[in-house]
């Protein structure tokens, strides 16, 4: 009885969740308003590629544009109470312009637009998320700010319109002391371009992952996610399958629809992502090191075991907090140039190679949303034979947010047509918050690309960016 009793109560804390019933632990809510100027100008046909890719398609990549953004936002605020909520409106309107004697396309040609940068509201009820409208995903590990983005989801294109349901963040398993977390969820979304090739098409995303360690000093995580452009509209095959039994062979992966292609294999084009990470952290640092593993091939086999398993993005990613000079390093090597060797099928035998990542033949828009690649923006669908590096620092000097990126790419065109380019590109950023000047932020970038894949090219990037409070309640 006496051991009973000296043992601390947080001890049994079977499953331990940071939401509290005290709504004395809620903090007040406020709703702000966001504003924000940017001017872009380079040399070259195209700006430089870290100046407008991993932006959710805000920069234009041709090499003048501006935008200019106006929003309000309501961020969550209640971590620890039963149910909390954000959202936000951001309208932004852009001018791009292509050099006056540039090649000219349908898609790189002077333009003034309008879009809804962000128009969502997400609500966490417990545990479960619930997330309505055009909102960033980002499921890579490490650093959002440093990394090349993830290979399957990154944060490369506009941000599809969708509804998703599950358990956003990682969240202890009841009865295992926090020592086990876990987390996954469904989307369904809406590929809202209407490319030349299929209109209405349809998006699907499911991911569940688990993580082991809690408070311990080191986790281990995994996660496993499948997504699947599937339903739509074609002008070679007419309607692709827009009913819930085409939903259940997208979601599924199995065969069905109207299509030789999807009856022999599986109905929609389907991609398998996985990602193992490992943390080590300690007092004010962590370490994370993680691999990313993409599967084309049909049944997704365990990372690492795969046909392609020489596929893949390997990075580390250090953090620390006591020396804000250097607050944050990431390295990270790309290697897509196996692709489960290069024939698919050769005198009747079928080898399974030459996956030719995120090509379709029936969805021949690819793994794309509005012309921008949604996975790893190193590849294109001309071009997805890839070995890159990419390193990255960041930090704060006497309140100038600073980041530096270098990225070294060789590029060797597809299997089936082969070539070899080269680009190195360079990114200086600062940005700088003046309280004197009406609390306005102002940002610098500069950035270069060397090589044969784009040419050279050096271009500038100017921000004034404005937040502050509408009101709290």
């Amino acid at each position: 009885m006496c051991l009973c009793l000296a043992i601390p109560a947080s001890a049994w804390n079977w499953w331990s969740l940071p939401i509290s019933n005290d709504s004395s632990t809620s903090n007040s809510e406020a709703v702000h308003y966001f504003g924000e100027f940017s001017l872009l100008t380079s040399t070259g046909n195209q700006a430089p590629t870290l100046l407008y890719t991993n932006t959710n398609g805000n920069i234009s990549s041709l090499p003048h544009s501006l935008n200019f953004s106006l929003g309000i936002l309501k961020p969550a605020t209640c971590p620890t109470r039963w149910f909390d909520y954000d959202g936000a409106v951001v309208l932004t309107a852009r001018a791009q312009f292509p050099q006056q004697y540039a090649y000219m396309t349908p898609d790189r040609k002077a333009s003034i637009t309008g879009y809804f940068r962000e128009l969502y509201a997400h609500v966490r009820l417990y545990i479960i998320d619930i997330t309505a409208g055009i909102h960033p995903v980002y499921i890579g590990a490490g650093d959002s700010q440093l990394t090349s983005g993830s290979i399957l989801l990154s944060n490369n294109a506009h941000p599809i319109p969708r509804i998703s349901i599950g358990i956003d963040n990682w969240t202890a398993f009841p009865g295992l002391f926090g020592y086990f977390e876990f987390k996954g969820g469904i989307t369904h979304g809406w590929l809202a371009d209407n490319n030349t090739f299929v209109k209405g098409t349809l998006f699907h995303h499911k991911f569940v992952g688990g993580r082991l360690g809690g408070k311990l000093p080191v986790n281990i995580s995994y996660e496993f996610h499948h997504v699947a452009q599937w339903g739509g509209y074609s002008a070679q095959y007419g309607d692709l399958g827009n009913d819930f039994a085409a939903f259940m062979n997208a979601f599924l992966e199995r065969k069905g629809g109207s299509s030789e292609n999807d009856k022999l294999n599986a109905q929609g084009n389907h991609i398998g992502f996985q990602q193992l990470a490992l943390d080590v952290k300690g007092d004010g640092w962590k370490v994370t090191t993680y691999w990313q593993y993409i599967n084309e091939d049909g049944p997704t086999k365990i990372i690492g075991f795969g046909m392609n398993n020489k596929d893949g993005l390997w990075g580390v990613n250090v953090t620390q907090t006591r020396w804000p000079y250097i607050s944050g390093f990431t390295y990270e090597y790309l290697h897509t140039t196996d692709q489960s060797g290069p024939f698919h099928d050769r005198d009747g035998c079928v080898y399974g190679g030459n996956d030719n990542y995120f090509n379709n033949s029936i969805y021949r828009q690819g793994w794309t949303y509005y012309g921008n690649i949604i996975g790893s923006p190193f590849l294109s669908l001309d071009d997805n034979r890839v070995s890159a590096h990419f390193a990255g620092v960041r930090g704060d000097i006497f309140g100038f947010r600073y980041r530096v990126i270098e990225s070294i790419a060789t590029y060797y065109g597809t299997y089936n047509n082969p070539s070899q380019t080269t680009n190195t590109t360079l990114l200086l950023e600062v940005k700088k918050r003046v309280p004197k000047a009406w609390d306005l932020e102002f940002g610098f970038a500069f950035s270069s690309d060397f090589g044969t894949r784009f040419g050279t090219s050096y271009g500038c990037l100017f921000t004034i960016t404005k937040q502050g409070l509408i009101k709290s309640y």
